[in-house]
């Protein structure tokens, strides 16, 4: 979605597959309740606070440039979301999960399994929105969360290449446990705050099972 026309703020959206979905079902279904907006497109670096003009012309080339329309690719877009905070706020929200990696090993008797519950910081609560887990790679580990009933869909910043095989689930805790692989595989999970736009991305590595 974008706005077309900054005197008339005429907006240009285009219907994602859900979107449709929901729509060919009838005007019942198709009941839009919330929205995010985002800042993608914008260049912070053309504030310019030197600007010969004065104070009023700081951010004049930001306000200058040009309208985005809509952008049909839904893995490019909402990737930096625009959210209200407190008054005296002075921090971004960021997601935290008290690990800095996933290390498991396959076994034959009890495989591992490795428990992620994410917090978001700046007092934002994970209900009712949660967090969308990415997992690049199915063929190294199985995903699975606690599940959240009514969730809002969230793009998913990877190509069509990487997402036919990688697992997608929101929720807010998630359970990651080893596939029976024969060599040692890298892989990352991505979580992303469905309410913030935050992001973390934890390096996994599966290793294969120890031969006696």
């Amino acid at each position: 979605m974008g706005y077309l026309n900054k005197a008339t703020v005429t907006v240009d959206a285009i219907l994602t597959k859900k979107g449709r979905e929901l729509l060919a079902r009838g005007r019942s279904a198709f009941n839009i309740t919330q929205f995010a907006v985002a800042d993608d497109e914008v260049d912070y670096s053309l504030y310019d606070v030197a600007h010969p003009l004065g104070t009023e012309f700081y951010g004049s080339a930001i306000e200058n440039m040009p309208i985005v329309e809509a952008v049909p690719d839904e893995t490019q877009n909402l990737r930096y979301k625009l959210v209200t905070l407190s008054r005296g706020t002075n921090l971004i929200p960021t997601i935290q999960t008290g690990i800095s990696s996933v290390q498991l090993t396959y076994s034959n008797t009890q495989n591992p399994v490795t428990t992620i519950t994410p917090t978001t910081s700046q007092g934002f609560n994970a209900l009712p929105f949660g967090y969308t887990a990415i997992l690049y790679d199915r063929e190294a580990a199985v995903l699975t969360s606690n599940g959240l009933p009514g969730s809002p869909t969230v793009p998913v910043f990877i190509g069509d290449s990487v997402s036919q095989n990688a697992i997608v689930v929101s929720g807010t805790v998630f359970t990651i446990s080893p596939k029976d692989v024969t060599t040692a595989t890298e892989t990352q999970l991505v979580l992303i705050g469905n309410q913030t736009g935050a992001t973390i991305t934890i390096p996994v590595t599966i290793n294969p099972a120890t031969v006696i």
